[in-house]
C-alpha cells in the first residue's frame, strides 16, 4: 500500500531538501504578504514563471458631448508594454541540533518569524530604498527620476510639499513610508498652538502604523531609512508577484563564508557541530509610473541608481554577501 507523505513524521534530518510543506509555505506567504511594506501597499500580480508581461493605458482616449448626427472624435490611446521578472532571494538560518528533531511542520513553525523578517527587510530595502538592488527600479529611484525629491526638515509644511508634487502629476496620494524615528518630528509638526497634538494631523496606531493627514503612514523596520526622510505615493503603480514556492535544503557540511562567528571567522557546520537552513523564494516588481511617488530628502546617491549584477558565479553578488565573505575569507588567512 502507497504512503502518504506527513510532514508531522518528518523531521528535517529525514528530508534535507525539498518544498516547504504546503500548510507552512501558506502561513510564510501569507505572513510575507502581511509584513512587507512593498506587499501591503503595492498591487499583487498573479505569475505563471518567472517573468510577466502585460500593456497598461497610459493615455488617451475620452468621453464627448455631441450632438444626433455629429462624429463622435477619436483619440490615440497610449499603450505601454512593461515586463515584471522575478529574482531570487535566499536566507541561511544556523540551527540548533534540537530543531532537527521536530516534524517539517513544527521545524518551519519555529523558524518562521526569522525566515519572514529576514526576507521582507532584503526585499522591503532593495524595492523602496534601491539597496543592493536587483530589480531595474526602485521607489528612490522613481522620486529621484522624476525630480519629486524636496528638501528641508521633516514638518507639516513637508508633508503638504510631497501630497502637492504627486497632485502636480496628476496623481492620488494613498499613504506614506516612514521610520519610528521620525515619531517626535511628526509629533511636533502635528502640535496645535495649544501645545495639543493634532491626531487629525497625525495619530500613532502602532509601532509600524498610523495616520498622516488622513493617510495611512507605515513605518519601515530598517536602520538604512534614515531619519528625517518621508515618502509618498500612488501604489497603485507598485506592483509585485511571487511566482513559486517557497524552498529549502539543509546544509551540514559547509563552511559558510557568509556567516561569521564572533571572532570574525567563517562559520565551519561540521567542525562546529550545527546545522544551517537555506531557505529560497523568487520576487518581483514593477513600478509603471516614476511620478506617482514622491519624498522628503529621499536617498539619491549613486546605490539607488546602480543595479546589483545577477552572475552565474558561485558567490552571491548582493554587496551584503560580498562584503561578509571578504571579511571571513580574510580573517581566515591569517589563522
Amino acid at each position: 500500500m502507497a504512503q502518504t507523505f506527513n510532514p508531522d513524521n518528518v523531521t528535517v534530518l529525514q528530508k534535507k531538501d525539498g518544498s516547504i510543506p504546503l500548510n507552512n509555505a501558506t502561513e510564510l506567504t501569507a505572513e510575507v504578504l502581511n509584513s512587507s511594506i512593498v506587499t501591503q501597499l503595492g498591487k499583487y500580480e498573479e505569475m505563471d514563471g518567472l517573468r510577466k508581461e502585460f500593456t497598461q493605458l497610459t493615455d488617451g482616449g475620452g468621453a464627448y458631448w455631441v450632438n444626433e448626427t455629429q462624429k463622435i472624435a477619436t483619440a490615440k490611446a497610449k499603450m505601454v508594454n512593461f515586463t515584471m521578472e522575478a529574482k531570487k532571494l535566499g536566507v541561511i538560518i544556523p540551527v540548533s541540533n534540537e530543531y532537527l528533531e521536530f516534524g517539517l511542520t513544527d521545524f518551519f513553525a519555529k523558524l518562521q518569524p526569522y525566515i519572514v523578517q529576514k526576507f521582507n527587510r532584503k526585499f522591503d530595502e532593495a524595492v523602496i530604498l534601491g539597496k543592493n538592488n536587483p530589480f531595474k527600479q526602485s521607489i528612490a529611484r522613481s522620486i529621484a527620476n522624476a525630480g519629486t525629491n524636496i528638501t528641508g526638515d521633516l514638518n507639516k509644511n513637508a508633508v503638504f510639499d510631497i501630497e502637492n508634487k504627486l497632485y502636480e502629476n496628476g496623481q492620488d496620494i494613498q499613504a506614506f513610508i516612514s521610520t519610528n524615528r521620525n515619531i517626535t518630528a511628526l509629533r511636533q509638526a502635528s502640535l496645535s498652538k495649544t501645545e495639543e497634538i493634532d491626531t487629525g494631523f497625525f495619530k500613532r496606531e502602532s509601532a509600524i502604523m498610523g495616520q498622516l493627514d488622513g493617510l495611512p503612514i507605515v513605518n519601515m523596520q530598517s536602520s538604512l531609512f534614515p531619519k528625517g526622510t518621508l515618502l509618498g505615493g500612488n501604489f497603485d503603480h507598485l506592483h509585485y508577484g511571487i511566482p513559486k514556492q517557497m524552498t529549502y535544503q539543509l546544509l551540514d557540511q559547509a563552511q559558510l563564508s557568509t556567516l561569521t562567528n564572533e571572532d570574525g571567522s567563517p562559520i565551519n557546520l561540521a567542525e562546529q557541530d550545527m546545522k544551517a537552513l537555506r531557505v529560497t523564494m523568487y520576487v518581483a516588481t514593477l513600478i509603471t509610473k516614476d511620478e506617482a511617488f514622491a519624498g522628503l530628502a529621499a536617498p539619491n546617491d549613486d546605490n539607488v541608481f546602480a543595479t546589483m549584477p545577477g552572475t552565474d558565479s558561485v558567490d552571491s553578488t548582493d554587496p551584503d554577501s560580498v562584503a561578509n565573505t571578504v571579511k571571513a575569507k580574510a580573517k581566515a588567512t591569517t589563522k
